[in-house]
């Protein structure tokens, strides 16, 4: 007997600034799937909220709208009584079909900060990529570096600014103890949306305006003279790593524009020319990272190899880029693993993690029923 397919439905676009990169990492994805093994659907969640189940891959990136869910199924945003019908109506255009995992690619808010993971937790599929609290912990820049400080794991210096004390922000204050340039980053944000790099007291208010325009607290970091060094994580419990890229910045920083604008505004080096002992710090940091911030399947992350030789963790993203010039997939296949591979191996990580989270129970009349408690 033929073996059925499996079922994937790969969500991306979103409400976030990186609407667009996230579609460009959903066609990549889709075009590296084997079309043997999966039987895919493409939905675009558009800049409006509104969820378009699309026709082919084609139209991924064409104009929004066409077949908006809302339209094919007038119970889905009014009243959400049916889980299986609203998983069937997002996975397929016809209502006899279901889903067996999802690949959740929307970059940044709405999508890799926890909202569209509990979604599907409470839909009760499996996806790809980390839990709530990983997606949570992975977007929110300031309570990454707190955890991964507690552990041990070095980061660059930083404040926190927030839109409630930020008149009280000092320029002076934070050169005294953060040095120039450093840089204010929004904290839930990413691909460098809002990221400004400040080296005088004219540049630090105006900074302070643009990120505040994305989250409602700012990252202050000290910039690191050195290196910028990328390493991809797959696993659960036992995750491993990649070989360590590099990212050889030719702007001011390794901003939106040199990631996905100026082709001549970064080149990736990969694998990166590092002393070996160096290397393996990285990769060792890496994993250990992936487990203190409760990720699971996929992370990238991010380093500085500073002048004085320190080892700093930048950050770490749980939805890393899948477009044809990302890292994430390019360091995997420097490390012997296919793009196409890849994929089969984040779905199986989806699968085996859904299916340990099944084993839970969550019953508490199992444990003592409901009338020895009222006793």
């Amino acid at each position: 007997m033929k073996k059925a397919k499996i079922r994937l439905a790969i969500i991306c676009g979103g409400r976030s600034t990186e609407h667009e990169v996230s579609v460009c990492s959903a066609r990549n994805v889709y075009d590296a799937a084997d079309k043997s093994k999966y039987d895919i659907s493409l939905i675009r969640v558009e800049k409006s909220g509104v969820w378009t189940l699309l026709r082919s891959a084609a139209e991924l990136q064409a104009a929004p709208g066409f077949a908006r869910l809302d339209q094919a199924s007038p119970g889905f945003q009014r009243a959400m009584v049916s889980e299986s019908q609203m998983l069937q109506t997002i996975a397929s255009s016809s209502l006899d079909q279901g889903v067996d995992v999802v690949f959740p690619l929307i970059h940044g808010a709405f999508g890799e900060d926890g909202c569209l993971q509990g979604f599907l937790r409470l839909l009760n599929v499996p996806f790809v990529g980390a839990d709530v609290l990983g997606s949570a912990i992975g977007m929110d820049k300031d309570v990454m570096k707190r955890l991964l400080n507690h552990a041990g794991i070095p980061t660059a210096n930083f404040r926190v600014i927030t839109g409630l004390n930020a008149h009280n922000a000092s320029f002076t204050t934070i050169e005294r103890d953060l040095g120039l340039p450093f840089f204010l980053k929004p904290a839930n944000a990413g691909s460098s949306v809002g990221v400004s790099k400040v080296t005088n007291a004219a540049e630090f208010a105006p900074a302070l305006r643009e990120a505040l325009r994305f989250d409602q607290k700012v990252l202050v970091e000290e910039g690191i003279r050195g290196r910028e060094l990328e390493c991809g994580v797959l696993g659960n419990e036992e995750p491993e790593a990649s070989v360590v890229g590099e990212v050889n910045v030719r702007d001011e920083f390794y901003s939106y524009e040199a990631k996905y604008v100026n082709e001549n505004g970064a080149i990736l080096e990969i694998p990166a020319s590092l002393p070996p002992e160096v290397s393996e710090t990285v990769r060792r940091t890496a994993v250990a990272a992936f487990k203190v911030l409760n990720c699971a399947g996929m992370a990238r992350a991010d380093f500085f190899l500073a002048d004085d030789g320190r080892v700093l963790l930048n950050e770490i993203n749980t939805v890393p880029g899948f477009t044809n010039i990302s890292m994430f997939p390019l360091l995997w296949e420097a490390s012997g693993v296919s793009y196409s591979e890849l994929i089969d191996r984040l779905v199986a990580l989806a699968f085996q993690r859904h299916a340990a989270l099944n084993e839970l129970s969550y019953d508490f009349q199992q444990i003592a029923p409901a009338s020895e408690l009222l006793e």
